[in-house]
């Protein structure tokens, strides 16, 4: 990977000042892109429940509301 310095240098950049600055009315050069930006992505993960955290997220719900009902039978006995 190479690298490529993103900002212009001024003494070659027209419509700057000395020092750096833009004087009024003038437009300043446009930033770069960076193209080596963060690592290269190889995997993206699928989107979506897997199925185990989806069994037993609902193993707990029926376990939750079978003591809810065992516990309404209770009450009326």
């Amino acid at each position: 990977m190479s690298y490529t310095n993103p900002d212009p240098d001024p003494r070659r950049s027209t419509g700057l000042e000395p020092g750096g600055g833009v004087p009024p009315g003038e437009t300043p050069p446009a930033e770069s892109s960076m193209p080596g930006a963060g690592p290269q992505e190889l995997h993206n993960p699928p989107k979506g429940w897997a199925k185990g955290p989806l069994t037993l997220i609902l193993a707990v719900v029926i376990l939750v509301a079978a003591g809810f009902l065992a516990y309404a039978i209770a009450l009326m006995l």
